[in-house]
């Protein structure tokens, strides 16, 4: 999954890049508000974290904007502040959660997953489709009911072509999702994940459309 960072404290924001990238997250991290607003224009996210307390412009504008441009992208705001009536103002401009400072990692990443799965209209956080069975808060893969080890960038593939059964997604889609900016990425990257996951799980699971993408069909 692709998420943007937005966080302008230096150690707290390469601690929490640090952390959600082992977590297997791409994470592009912005330092401003305006920087992320341009971002948010201009790049699709799966998840946002979002600090309020930000230089040229706050980060209360940046979720205004992004809402009012009908980008309905989960936000996790991160905020110093504990009062009730910021945290009104936040969920009225379209925060879906927030997490106060100082906070423990493990609470984000369960945050971060939880809006995930309301995000792709999952209420129960396991996955299955054709004896696969994925379960992500254990970060776990099964098929025919045995455990399959898969590498973070194969797990992140299957989970969101599971997460999008029936629908078409592009190569370029499935790295924008998987890789940061700055990362450098093999032409043939995702081909061989693909080809990896197939020699895994079901060869037929995930079914290639030429010149188009790849499918997990629904029946």
């Amino acid at each position: 999954m692709r998420l943007l960072l937005v966080e302008d404290d230096a150690i707290l924001g390469d601690g929490l890049k640090a952390g959600l990238t082992l977590e297997g997250y791409a994470v592009d991290w912005l330092t401003d508000g305006a920087q992320a607003d341009e971002a948010l224009k201009l790049n699709n996210y799966d998840l946002i974290v979002l600090d309020l307390n930000l230089p040229r412009m706050d980060g209360m504008s940046v979720l205004k904007n992004l809402r009012k441009r009908k980008d309905s992208t989960p936000v996790l705001v991160l905020t110093a502040r504990d009062g009730v009536s910021e945290r009104v103002a936040g969920l009225d401009n379209g925060a879906d959660d927030f997490v106060c400072k100082p906070f423990d990692l493990t609470e984000v990443c369960a945050r971060l997953r939880a809006l995930a799965r309301r995000n792709e209209g999952h209420g129960l956080p396991v996955l299955e489709h054709k004896g696969v069975r994925i379960d992500p808060a254990a970060h776990q893969v099964f098929y025919n009911d045995a455990a399959v080890e898969l590498s973070q960038k194969e797990y992140e593939i299957l989970n969101y072509l599971m997460t999008h059964i029936g629908h078409v997604t592009s190569r370029a889609r499935l790295e924008e999702a998987l890789y940061a900016w700055g990362s450098e990425v093999e032409s043939n990257a995702v081909e061989v994940h693909i080809h990896h996951l197939r020699k895994k799980l079901d060869a037929n699971l995930i079914r290639t459309i030429r010149g188009v993408g790849y499918i997990v069909d629904e029946n």
